[in-house]
């Protein structure tokens, strides 16, 4: 009884394992975007290379075993061998093709994929300047002065170009079925340019943790046809709120689970202003460091 209980017990936490990869995501692996579909298939192509040497190797780690047990007479014993050419040209020489042929394909696909480069398609670009914050994300649409909060449309085929900030700790600005994943920091601009090939709602996410509303700060991209996106701004226009500096301190206020907001004004060099805020106060220290080191040294002379 006690064996058939242990047995049963043995296997509990791999069901359990099992239980729990019924919730995982695949996401990555259903891009909607050219950039999404280029980093997917680079992953796949990735994997695929590396198991040329798992693959064998776990499967000839049993053969061996096999041949080598001690109950089989006819394996060959021989106890004074030390060197074959044969199996160093393998053991060397698959693994060298496999990481000259990763290198290659890596170094070209991180040129063709650099997040700071336009898309070869699209037209003319949807500007678009987000703000991390605790624990909600900013959008500014600067050429159509209007801005939300944890809502981000855009037209489908056409591509949109991010730069991204942050107001307070670092996060990333993550679309999975779309690509990309840039950090947003603070006084600092990054930038990311993406497309999404179909009309859809997709999840955007932070994949840096940041504090105890990390859970909830995520947001939905919707792309949408020219016309609905352009009937949306519409409807962004007609909200009373407006968004300049002193509104967006009281926005940026650590806050969680928060709702769409939509400002029909937006003051105009808010994004690069949030960005200076912190140039000016790393030159202010920097100065005050400086005439105290000075005036320290003069005492001391």
């Amino acid at each position: 009884m006690k064996e058939i209980l242990w047995k049963y017990v043995r296997y509990a936490p791999v069901a359990w394992a099992l239980t729990n990869l019924s919730g995982c995501s695949w996401v990555l692996f259903n891009p909607k975007g050219s950039v999404g579909v280029a980093q997917r298939d680079l992953i796949i192509t990735c994997i695929a290379l590396m198991l040329f040497v798992v693959v064998p190797a776990i499967v000839l780690t049993f053969v061996f075993a096999w041949k080598y047990r001690a109950s089989n007479q006819k394996a060959r014993y021989t106890p004074d061998w030390a060197h074959s050419t044969k199996i160093e040209l393998i053991v060397w020489g698959i693994p060298l093709v496999i990481i000259v042929a990763l290198a290659t394909i890596v170094w070209k696909s991180t040129h063709e994929l650099d997040p700071y480069k336009p898309l070869n398609e699209g037209g003319d670009p949807i500007n678009v300047e987000v703000i991390a914050t605790d624990w909600k994300w900013v959008f500014i649409y600067p050429d159509l002065g209007i801005a939300t909060v944890n809502e981000l449309v855009f037209p489908d085929n056409r591509q949109v170009a991010f730069s991204i900030t942050s107001n307070s700790t670092m996060n990333t600005f993550f679309i999975p079925q779309l690509g990309g994943q840039v950090y947003a920091m603070a006084g600092m601009r990054t930038s990311l340019h993406l497309i999404a090939n179909e009309k859809g709602a997709y999840r955007g996410m932070s994949g840096n943790f940041s504090g105890p509303g990390f859970s909830d700060m995520h947001f939905t991209a919707y792309a949408k046809s020219e016309r609905e996106f352009n009937r949306w701004v519409a409807q962004v226009r007609t909200s009373p709120m407006s968004l300049d500096y002193s509104a967006f301190l009281k926005v940026s206020r650590p806050s969680q689970a928060n709702d769409v907001v939509h400002f029909s004004r937006v003051e105009s060099g808010l994004f690069k202003r949030l960005i200076d805020q912190f140039v000016d106060s790393g030159k202010q220290i920097s100065t005050q460091a400086a005439m105290a080191s000075a005036a320290t040294t003069a005492n001391q002379e």
